[in-house]
């Protein structure tokens, strides 16, 4: 069963950024990506697979901010 999990991402202003997030998160497995807009991401994720923290250490890792909404 997947869980509904969305991102606040610091640090994004266009859409060349959304594209990086994007690309990124695509290649995560177990998750299933909704969108990406300026500053956020919603997505669903299987948490046999991944896990909300590992999802956001993704964006971080590419030079962003993410931070887990709740």
């Amino acid at each position: 069963m997947k869980e509904p999990l969305m991102l606040s991402i610091d640090g994004m202003h266009c859409a060349a950024c959304v594209r990086r997030v994007t690309d990124a998160l695509q290649r995560v497995v177990g998750l299933q990506l909704d969108s990406v807009e300026v500053g956020s991401a919603k997505m669903a994720f299987n948490p046999a697979e991944t896990t909300a923290d590992n999802i956001a250490a993704v964006v971080n890792g590419i030079g962003f901010h993410a931070h887990i909404d709740q």
